[in-house]
C-alpha cells in the first residue's frame, strides 16, 4: 500500500466530524470553567493546564469538545481512571463544558522530543504509518502538525511524550476502551514504536 493510499486509509478510519449546532449547543463559562480548575483540577494539571508533570496530560490549548468527551466518559466508567471519576462525578455537563473551555482558551508551550535515537522511526509512524502491518498514519486523524481535528481528535503536539505513551500502552492492553480506532491502531505497535511515536509527537509544532 502506497503511502497516498494509506493516508486516505486513515482519513477513511477517522469517520465523519461531528456538526456543531451553535444554536442549541449552551454557551460555556469560561470565569466559571476557571473557578472548577482552581478548586478541583490545580493539584494535577496546574492552575492553567500548562506542563506539570510527565505523568499527566498538557490540558492547555486542547479541543474543549474532546475534554468534556474524556470528562463524562471519566464520570460514566467509560473511560477508567479511578481518581478522574471522583473528580469527574463531581461535575454537572455544564461545569465539564465551562472547564474544558477554560483549558481551550490557553496557548499551549511548545513541548520537544527527547530522544534522537527514535525519532525518525516516529516521524515515520505519524506521517506515514506502516503500510505492510496496515497501521494507518496518526496524521491522518490528529493532522500533521498534531494539531488535531475538534471534537473528535485531540491535539497532540507538545503532549508530555511519557503520558502519549502511557495513553497508548493503556490502549493495547485495554486498560483504556474509549476509542475502539485507537484500541485498534495501538494493539499493533511494539514498544519501542510506541515510544518512539509518543516521543515524536511531543516535539511537533
Amino acid at each position: 500500500m502506497k503511502l497516498p493510499l494509506l493516508l486516505l486509509v486513515a482519513t477513511a478510519l477517522c469517520g465523519p466530524v461531528l456538526a456543531k449546532d451553535e444554536k442549541t449547543a449552551p454557551k460555556a463559562d469560561v470565569a466559571k470553567g476557571e473557578t472548577i480548575a482552581t478548586q478541583v483540577c490545580v493539584a494535577c494539571h496546574t492552575f492553567d493546564g500548562s506542563r506539570g508533570l510527565p505523568a499527566n496530560p498538557i490540558l492547555q490549548g486542547q479541543h474543549p469538545e474532546y475534554l468534556s468527551k474524556q470528562l463524562a466518559d471519566f464520570k460514566s466508567g467509560a473511560r477508567n481512571n479511578a481518581i478522574m471519576k471522583g473528580f469527574a462525578s463531581t461535575l454537572s455537563a455544564d461545569d465539564m463544558r465551562n472547564v474544558s473551555a477554560f483549558y481551550a482558551s490557553k496557548n499551549a508551550k511548545p513541548g520537544f522530543a527527547k530522544d534522537k535515537e527514535t525519532l525518525l522511526l516516529g516521524e515515520k509512524i505519524y506521517r506515514g504509518g506502516i503500510a505492510d502491518r496496515q497501521i494507518a498514519a496518526c496524521a491522518g486523524c490528529h493532522s500533521p502538525n498534531g494539531a488535531g481535528i475538534p471534537v473528535q481528535y485531540p491535539r497532540l503536539k507538545g503532549q508530555h511524550g511519557e503520558y502519549a505513551q502511557a495513553q497508548l500502552n493503556a490502549f493495547r492492553s485495554g486498560l483504556r476502551a474509549n476509542s475502539l480506532q485507537m484500541t485498534g491502531v495501538a494493539a499493533k505497535l511494539n514498544d519501542r514504536e510506541i515510544q518512539a511515536v509518543a516521543d515524536y509527537m511531543a516535539g511537533l509544532r
